[in-house]
Order: structure tokens, then sequence, then C-alpha cells
């Protein structure tokens, strides 16, 4: 740390002439204090790495009151989960064992909201010693409440008496293909200081365990996908004294606080736009979209994920043809539609429907969110042109012409073809469509229908929820001649996150590969004919991206891929407003 003299003017002088640079100031990086005595605080070593690392450290005191923490956490880039006493095991539904040592379960509720406030908002965190046990926790895993006790095997000491700047045994990297294995370029042992008895039991769900203990303790986690690591030992006390092994680990957390700040700003500045959620399918019984619960796109989630829109869609199964099917299909999307428009007046304070960008655009300055209207299967249309101005009249934006099944309109993905395309009537609801303003949605498509839409459609249309054929071979994705040909006519693909349309193992599926089919159509056509539609609420979710609050990992990826800011400006939402005004523009025409 710098040492002052003690001169006033000198000191004043260099504030007063110290000019930040804006464009690289330094993230910040919360501390998670202990709590001693009545006083809020942190040992000295935590703040100096943060500083070496390139942060700037804030202290963030023990309390509990729940507006204040927000607040708090809101502001921040990056968090540290510091090291402390035991953990109380009545948080984990268990009983205490005679060997627990005293803790402070006012810290443990202030550093489990604080953790859940951080993780909600997708904040990188680095979790050490305690806080490492603490993510394991908030994040499902459990914990040995005394290793000595509850572990038969015979241990290795896990509490030092030396200096904390000392080693005092050594752990295992079990992880090659990790970041923290990338952090400490192949070393394959590392040596570090220990101070606990409790430890890590069984590793919280999606976490991959990194390190261990010569005795098997686990000695470090981290999820795959998400900017979450923790270690057992305490690097702070290595890194502020000289020790670069261990202060690495602190410039890879400052590295990704960087990215985050880098990801929210962008967001604050360009327009966030899901191009597809079922979330209305859900809106069955007492249901609030101001409330998290019970769905994967809500209010809170898209202000979590700094999400500025959804298309929410009326989506209806495929039924009987016959009159009176068609015609109790209508009611039943009509009366979807209205619950949406409901659930808007119900939270008017924080959303509206949008039907142009420049409503949305009004309601980002407003600092609410924009839910868009869609119908996912043309079943809805029957065999009635005129039920295309109804639902434009209600707001429709757009139409995804069929589900799984064909329909009067044309020839679906799946199921087998009748009209081989368009219908005779598909093309005529083609044309209306085009007239009245409305997009034409080909996911769920089949090859022969998507080549008849790009021919009859005066006006670039839209997969609103699909991916790469050639990276999962499934029929819903589009071949990268069909992206190439969408690109052609001005259409924009929005990649899907349901699992079996991004990874032929599904269970595998994960952002990574969402990332991996947005590189891979931008390597066919640029950045300007991609972007991202969800499926949230019908069965959308990778790990690493399973609701509206985590889209933003999206962008931080996107950041590390090298995508500037006018790229995922596109990709966000900028090349499918493209296309609406250009589909809404033709009318007027």
């Amino acid at each position: 740390m710098k040492v002052r003299f003690p001169n006033a003017e000198e000191l004043f002088r260099e504030v007063d002439n110290f000019i930040p640079d804006k464009e690289s100031s330094p993230p910040r990086i919360g501390i998670s204090s202990n709590r001693k005595d009545g006083l809020s605080c942190i040992a000295e070593t935590y703040v100096q790495s943060v500083v070496l690392a390139g942060g700037a450290p804030v202290l963030i005191p023990v309390i509990t009151e729940i507006n204040a923490l927000t607040e708090i956490v809101e502001s921040l880039d990056g968090l540290i989960m510091s090291g402390g006493g035991d953990m109380s095991p009545l948080f984990l539904q268990e009983e205490p064992i005679p060997e627990l040592q005293e803790g402070d379960p006012f810290r443990d509720a202030y550093d489990l909201m604080l953790l859940r406030l951080a993780t909600n908002r997708q904040i990188p965190v680095f979790g050490i010693c305690r806080g490492h046990q603490v993510m394991n926790v908030v994040c499902g895993g459990t914990l040995y409440q005394d290793i000595y006790s509850q572990i038969p095997e015979k241990l290795i000491k896990h509490r030092q008496q030396l200096d904390r700047i000392y080693p005092s045994h050594t752990v295992r990297i079990t992880a090659p293909d990790s970041t923290l294995a990338s952090i400490f370029k192949g070393t394959e042992t590392i040596e570090v200081n220990s101070f606990h008895h409790q430890a890590i039991k069984e590793i919280a769900p999606e976490f991959i365990e990194t390190t261990v203990s010569p005795d098997g303790v686990n000695e470090g986690i981290e999820h795959p996908e998400k900017q979450l690591l923790g270690v057992q030992w305490h690097p702070e006390a290595m890194a502020a004294n000289g020790n670069e092994q261990m202060l690495a680990l602190f410039r890879h957390h400052v590295g990704q606080a960087t990215l985050y700040k880098q990801a929210k700003k962008i967001h604050r500045q360009i327009l966030t736009i899901d191009s597809h959620t079922d979330t209305p399918t859900i809106f069955k019984g007492p249901y609030n979209l101001g409330k998290k619960e019970g769905s994967k796109v809500n209010l809170p989630l898209m202000e979590e994920g700094k999400i500025d829109a959804a298309f929410m869609v009326a989506y209806i199964k495929q039924e009987g043809r016959d009159d009176q099917s068609l015609e109790k299909a209508k009611k039943y999307v009509t009366d979807i539609l209205n619950e949406i428009k409901n659930q808007a007046l119900a939270n008017k304070d924080r959303m509206e429907i949008a039907y142009s960008q420049a409503d949305l655009e009004r309601l980002k300055q407003e600092n609410k969110k924009a839910i868009f209207l869609g119908i996912e299967n043309g079943y809805a249309i029957g065999k009635n042109i005129e039920n295309l101005r109804l639902f434009k009249e209600m707001g429709v934006s757009y139409i995804t012409l069929c589900h799984n099944y064909p329909n009067d309109i044309c020839d679906s993905a799946r199921g087998e073809a009748e009209w081989q395309g368009l219908s005779p009537f598909g093309k005529e609801v083609i044309r209306e469509m085009n007239r009245l303003g409305m997009i034409i949605d080909i996911s769920h498509a089949a090859e022969s229908t998507f080549y008849d839409v790009l021919h009859e459609s005066a006006v670039p249309v839209i997969a609103s929820h699909s991916s790469a054929r050639a990276l999962c071979n499934h029929p819903r994705n589009l071949t990268d001649d069909q992206i190439k040909a969408l690109a052609a006519k001005g259409g924009v693909i929005q990649i899907c996150l349901y699992k079996e349309f991004i990874n032929e193992e599904a269970e595998k599926a994960s952002l990574s590969d969402a990332i991996r089919h947005i590189n891979h159509i931008v390597s066919l056509t640029g950045t300007d004919h991609v972007g991202i539609g969800s499926d949230f609420d019908g069965d959308g979710e990778l790990t690493g991206c399973r609701n509206s609050a985590e889209l933003i990992n999206i962008t931080i990826r996107l950041l590390q891929e090298g995508y500037s800011r006018e790229d995922i400006r596109k990709i966000w939402g900028g090349n499918l407003l493209r296309v609406m005004n250009e589909v809404q523009n033709f009318t007027n025409n």
C-alpha cells in the first residue's frame, strides 16, 4: 500500500488534480465483512489484494436490511466472500454436533442474503474459505460441521499455527480444463495455507470440484458456465505479501468483474429483446408477472438480467381442423392475448405492451419493461384470412406459421408433409401478413415451407427460436443453406436456448453451446442476421442460462469472444428491430 507523508497540502493537490479515466476505471469489488465486537471489519490483506489486482475495493457492512443491501449489490461489479467463523447448521436444516464452534447467526444471514442477491444478478463471485463454503450452500450444496469428527479417514492438519503468509500443506488440481487450472497455468500441485475445520460435503449442483487436499477434503469449486469460483484457503494473505500465484486469482476475478461492468454498461445503452417466450402458458390460476415465482420470465428476472423486452406468445397446440375446433382455437388464443394485457394492467408501473421500436425506446426511458405479443402456430388463424386483421388489431407483432404438425397454412418440420410447403391459403396468409405489417416467423416450418415463404414474402422474415443444424442435427434447426438464404432476404435467426436444439447430448447443453451457435451463424452471414429467442417457459434453458436474469451471461461471453458493442447491439435486438421496422413500414407504402 502506498504510504503518504503527513502533508495535507500535497494530499489535497494530488486529489484535486487527479482526472479519472472513465473508460478504464477499475471495477467495484465488494468485500463481505466479518463481524467482531460490534464492528463490520475485514483483514487489510483482502483490500490490498484487490488493489494490487486493479480493482476498487468496497467494504460491505454486515447488515440484513434487504433494501439497503440490494442497493449496495446493484452498484457492484464483483464480489469477494471473505473468511470467518463457523456457519450455523440450522440454516441447512441440521442440528449442531458437539464439535461445532460458536458462530454468528446474524453474519450467516447477511452472507446468505448478500450472496443470493449477487448470484441472482450474475455478479462474478470469488469465495474464500468460509465464503467458499457459503457459496456452495447458496447454490444448493452441503457442509461438514467438523471434518475431524465427520470424516472417518485419517486427515491432515487443516488449522495451522503458522502465519497466514506461509503455506502449510498442498492441494491437487483435479479439473485440468477448469478456470482455476488456467489461472495456475498447468501447475498440478499448489502450496496453500489452511484455517478451517468446516468444509464442503456435497458439491452444489452444476459445480465442479477443482482442487482437493491429500486427504480428499474439497479445497476448490467453480461453476463451468458462470463466474463463480471458490477456494478453501486464504489466498489474500499470501497475495498481499508478494505471492504472484495467489495474486493471479484476484487478477482473474477483477478481469471477470471488468467484463460484467462492460456488459451492464452495454445493456444500459442498447435495446435488449428476447424474441420468444412461452410464459403465457403458465397464466393458469392466480399469477402475477410482477412477482418472481412460477416462471423463467417475469419482471423481477428481467430487471435482474437487464433485459428490456420479451415477446410473449400465445401458443396453441394443433387440434382438429373442422370449423368448431378452429373457432375454439381462435377464442383460446384471443383469451391468452387478453390475459397478457391484463398482466400489463396489473403491473402498469413496471411494464406495458409494446407494438413498435418507438414504444420500446419510450419504455426504456421510463424504466419499464416492454412485452411484445406473438402467436405460436398459425392454426389459430384457421381458414379465415379475416382473423389476421383481428390479431393485428389486438397488437400481435408476429405469428409462427405452424408448430409440430401441418395446418391449413403449411407443412411443419415435424409430422407428415401435406402441402409440400405452403398451401394455397398459406400463400394468401403471407401476402396478407405483409400488407398488415405482421412479422412472419418460420421457426417450426418444414424446409419446403421455409423456401416457399422466402419466395412469397415481400419483406424479411424471422426464425424467432431456432438454431444451427450444422452444430445440432435436429429438424427444428436451420441448415447452413437456409441461414444464408434467410440472410440474403434480410431476415434473422434468433438462437433458441432449448437444449435439444443446442446440443445433440441434450443434458450437456450449456451457454457455451449457445455461443458456438452464434459464432457459427456469424461465420456464415456476419452479425446482421442473428439474435436471441430463449424459448423460456417452453422448456428452453441451458446450464448457465436458465431464466431471464441469466441472459446477461450471453453478453459477458460475447465480450470474451471479442464481439464489439455494435455487434452485441445487433444481436440483442438491433437485427430484429430492423426487420420489424421494414415489415411495419411496408404496409404504409
